[in-house]
């Protein structure tokens, strides 16, 4: 059963839904990407899984979604935000995995070792812009100084697998996927088992970090 919750934080109104996990073990914090919100197939995904296996999964809607802006601010402006929001996400008591995609796993990045975060989750972390591979953003990945799992899409022009750098993270494949995990039909892979690659990776991870 989800539940919002409405969290004053710099630059506006934030909103977090929650679903809460069965005795659970660990908070997974997901933010959305610039492009989107959580209702992203990968964070809804996540969001209807890993409850059943021990965590609850808060996915955090930045003041700009909330206030039906088209256009991301500034990374600070996002951290920001996020700073503001974490007494929230751990109000429960447990730790708490800071995640999200594309611009939301840069924020949790960023952001992990100041908050105290027990681990990062990055969905599609945007490597570099399209094309840029010069514009590498693997010291924000590299910097997050927790245990990290990336899961990328085998052809995210942010950022193919083979193009991460050597790091102490581990990286999943969603093999065809693209930024968004979509799938080509040639692939011969349909969306639920590209999903279901994504989930089973997340609740294997997120299960070894009781160990």
């Amino acid at each position: 059963m989800e539940r919002k919750e409405i969290i004053e934080a710099a630059g506006g109104e934030a909103r977090i839904t929650w679903f809460g996990g069965k005795r659970a073990h660990h908070v997974l914090a997901l933010g959305h990407g610039a492009g989107g919100g959580i209702e992203a197939r990968d964070l809804q995904a996540i969001a209807r899984v890993l409850p059943a296996h021990g965590v609850t999964v808060a996915l955090v809607e930045q003041p700009w979604r909330v206030a039906g802006k088209k256009v991301a601010p500034a990374p600070r402006t996002l951290d920001a935000a996020w700073r503001a929001l974490w007494p929230a996400l751990t109000k429960k008591g447990l730790p708490v995995v800071a995640g999200g995609r594309s611009a939301g796993a840069r924020v949790a990045c960023r952001t992990a070792a100041e908050l105290g975060a027990a681990a990062v989750l990055a969905l599609s972390f945007p490597l570099h812009p399209p094309g840029r591979p010069e514009k590498s953003r693997a010291d924000e990945l590299l910097g997050a100084g927790v245990p990290t799992l990336v899961v990328q899409g085998g052809s995210d022009p942010f950022g193919r697998p083979g193009e991460f750098p050597e790091g102490s993270y581990e990286l999943v494949e969603v093999a065809h996927g693209d930024h968004g995990f979509a799938v080509p039909k040639r692939a011969g892979t349909t969306e639920e088992e590209t999903l279901l690659t994504i989930t089973d990776a997340v609740t294997r991870w997120t299960g070894s970090l009781r160990e």
